[in-house]
């Protein structure tokens, strides 16, 4: 099966410099409920506080408190808060989420 290039994990460069596709990567998985910041820091290297720093830097001040106020206090951003009896998986048919309109 061929993986999806969204799906991809995408090396954080050393010197923090992101690419556009990778800056939007990382605010996707930052908006996503159920994406804990394990996951950002495994693929890009940031650990949660640097993605706060992120998200501020590179969002719109109304946009940051909006994130901010959502995200704090979420459990399931956090691998160790999440249930262990909740198991969830992507169907391999499943498109990924984006800007584009899927079409079969």
């Amino acid at each position: 099966m061929k993986s999806n290039q969204s799906d991809a994990i995408i090396p954080a460069p050393e010197n923090g410099n992101f690419t556009e596709a990778q800056k939007d990567r990382i605010i996707e998985m930052a908006w996503e409920d159920r994406t804990p910041f394990e996951a950002i820091e495994f693929q890009f290297g940031l650990k949660e506080k640097e993605v706060i720093v992120f998200m501020r830097n590179n969002s719109k001040a109304s946009s940051f408190k909006m994130w901010r106020k959502r995200m704090t206090g979420r459990s399931t951003k956090h691998e160790v808060l999440q249930q262990d009896d909740v198991l969830r998986f992507k169907c391999s048919r499943q498109r990924s989420t984006g800007n584009k309109i899927a079409k079969r």
